[in-house]
């Protein structure tokens, strides 16, 4: 039987200034070894990758402030799917002038609070699973889906939503052509 190790993370910021400091000047391959007691416990390989300083200006691009937990990867593949107009960021470290956060399902509570963190940015909500890098965020939207529904309306009345239901039908009998159209969810302003 194998047993898989996790990849456990400090970040950088809990430690002392002097051992960030020895850490930072770690070349790539170069090994910074702990020690308790004169006896190695363990070592700090350098990447060879440095952090870029923290950007203060965001006028040439559409900064993204995700308030899903994502790994550095996926929120770099976000980025690049995205392309050089956007800028992806934690929203730990996103300017309250973010212009876009997105956000998984939750409570209406929270996004009334990071609407007051971030009150000029547009608030998106995603479902997305992406097992390849490891996001996950299921919401009841994507389980009524997964269990057979095949559109997901959102009305502001009955007149709009009469229309948007003739579109989901009428669309889904164009594409469909007798077997099954792909699910979807359809925005407010169909």
């Amino acid at each position: 039987m194998t047993s898989e190790r996790a990849t456990r993370q400090i970040d950088v910021s809990c430690l002392p200034e002097d051992v960030v400091a020895l850490i930072d000047a770690l070349r790539p391959g170069e090994h910074l070894v702990l020690t308790r007691d004169g006896n190695p416990i363990a070592a700090v390989t350098g990447a060879g990758l440095r952090p870029e300083p923290p950007r203060t200006d965001y006028d040439d691009v559409t900064v993204v402030a995700t308030a899903m937990k994502l790994s550095a990867s996926a929120r770099m593949s976000l980025s690049a799917e995205l392309g050089s107009d956007y800028l992806v960021l934690d929203l730990h470290s996103a300017p309250a002038t973010a212009d876009v956060l997105l956000v998984p399902p939750v409570s209406p509570q929270l996004i009334g609070s990071l609407r007051a963190k971030f009150p000029k940015a547009r608030v998106v909500l995603a479902e997305v699973e992406d097992a390849e890098l490891g996001v996950s965020y299921h919401g009841p939207v994507r389980r009524l889906l997964d269990a057979g529904a095949e559109t997901y309306l959102t009305s502001a009345n009955v007149p709009h939503l009469a229309r948007q239901l003739d579109h989901a039908v009428t669309q889904r009998q164009q594409l469909a052509g007798g077997g099954a159209a792909p699910l979807k969810i359809s925005p407010a302003d169909s």
